[in-house]
């Protein structure tokens, strides 16, 4: 199964959207995905939880050390999605 990097943005931002309740205008790629989402620690638990359910990948606290942008968020799901396909 090849997903594409849309497809992973698309049914990311529809999670967002469904789950935390987030005007789907203030997701952009470049933005801070922290401050416009307003997570809190427990959010974050609820966002992998429901990112591993979605996507079938496993996530730990580690892989968002570098995840500042949704682009970051997007690209660290692409790249799970990829290694978990190798």
């Amino acid at each position: 199964m090849n997903i594409e990097i849309v497809d992973i943005v698309n049914k990311i931002n529809v999670i967002l959207v469904e789950e935390f309740e987030v005007d789907e205008d203030v997701i952009e790629a470049g933005k801070n995905l922290k401050d416009t989402l307003d997570l809190d620690s427990l959010d974050y638990v609820d966002l992998v939880v429901i990112i591993e359910s979605n996507f079938g990948v496993k996530l730990v606290e580690s892989d968002f050390a570098n995840v500042i942008t949704f682009q970051d968020f997007y690209n660290l799901i692409e790249r799970k999605i990829l290694a978990k396909q190798q």
